[in-house]
């Protein structure tokens, strides 16, 4: 997909709008586990979450290749969104954004703050990625997918920066949503030639990546109702796929109580808020806890942008999870 020498250039185009994020050995962290532990921190980027790089280096080529364009139009659950207004922005380049009905209501607040045109449509993701669509074709706007090899080459600039600063890694957990950043970790790693485990994590409410690693093949599913909308993802991308397979070793299933107990254990261990697909990776390794001990585990926190009040409805219960027995206590 790219070579070592564009992903360095990819750095330097993020690297004009936001410094490097931190990547903290937590010793809280590291006693939960019984491992030394390695966040990076993507939820300290300007937009709270990793996505704004793949934003960044899309919009950039996009505006040197053609910088006619008349504007971006794409659908997300928030982050990816807020990723591709804040890139635009700085090109002054107008952005439509499609999401589901009843989205959080403080990304949707965030992407307008950025500058997007936000428009609901439909009960889920893939509803308003298929009228984005639709309506990219009627308006001439360039319709972003959630996926491409510009996103993933942007994201894969936190990899690039987690692996240099700790190449010896056993294990890396991510979290999955379309797919770009576990792609940009593999990819990362590979140019690296390093030989850390990649592990993907999914909801077992949106397992649809974890249900076709399996297969070998794309299994889709009906619903996708995690509390964790950042790996609320229906139907897999099959580029995606194909890396994944070939690139991870695995994909854990957690559950919402798990991200929560782990949306707990973050603010408590280190004072740093997660949303539900940041606190996956960490979820995940404690799952996996007897798997881990004395390794040495890096967590990618992809994003902090959690609503107040899904904090306090969801992650505020009062909700133990004996991880491994995998069930709420």
């Amino acid at each position: 997909m790219f070579d070592l020498a564009e992903l360095e250039r990819a750095q330097q185009v993020v690297g004009r709008s936001m410094p490097p994020t931190p990547a903290h050995a937590w010793p809280l962290l590291s006693q939960r586990l019984g491992a030394t532990v390695v966040v990076k921190h993507e939820n300290h980027t300007p937009t709270g979450a990793f996505k704004v790089r793949g934003g960044l280096v899309y919009v950039d080529r996009l505006k040197r290749e053609r910088p006619a364009v008349a504007g971006l139009i794409s659908a997300t659950r928030g982050n990816h969104g807020q990723s591709l207004a804040f890139a635009a922005s700085r090109h002054r380049l107008p952005v439509t954004i499609l999401v589901p009905r009843g989205n959080s209501v403080e990304k949707n607040r965030a992407m307008q703050a950025f500058g997007a045109d936000l428009v609901e449509h439909g009960d889920d993701f893939q509803a308003a990625r298929e009228e984005a669509g639709r309506r990219a074709e009627a308006s001439g706007f360039e319709m972003v997918p959630s996926f491409h090899s510009d996103l993933v080459l942007g994201v894969a600039t936190y990899a690039l920066e987690l692996l240099r600063s700790a190449p010896d890694l056993d294990t890396i957990y991510v979290p999955i949503g379309q797919g770009s950043g576990i792609c940009g970790c593999i990819l990362a790693r590979d140019l690296l030639g390093l030989t850390t485990e990649i592990v993907g994590v999914q909801s077992t409410l949106a397992p649809s990546y974890a249900l076709s690693f399996a297969a070998g093949t794309i299994v889709t599913t009906e619903t996708s109702n995690t509390l964790a909308d950042g790996m609320a993802t229906r139907i897999p991308d099959a580029d995606a796929l194909e890396i994944i397979r070939k690139g991870a070793s695995r994909i854990v299933q957690v559950t919402d109580a798990e991200i929560a107990a782990a949306i707990r254990a973050y603010w408590i261990d280190t004072h740093n808020l997660a949303e539900g697909a940041g606190a996956a990776a960490l979820a995940a390794a404690l799952v996996e806890v007897a798997k881990n001990r004395g390794k040495r585990v890096g967590l990618i926190l992809s994003g902090g942008n959690i609503d107040f009040d899904l904090f306090r409805r969801w992650v505020g219960m009062d909700v133990a999870v004996d991880t491994e027995r995998r069930v709420a206590v």
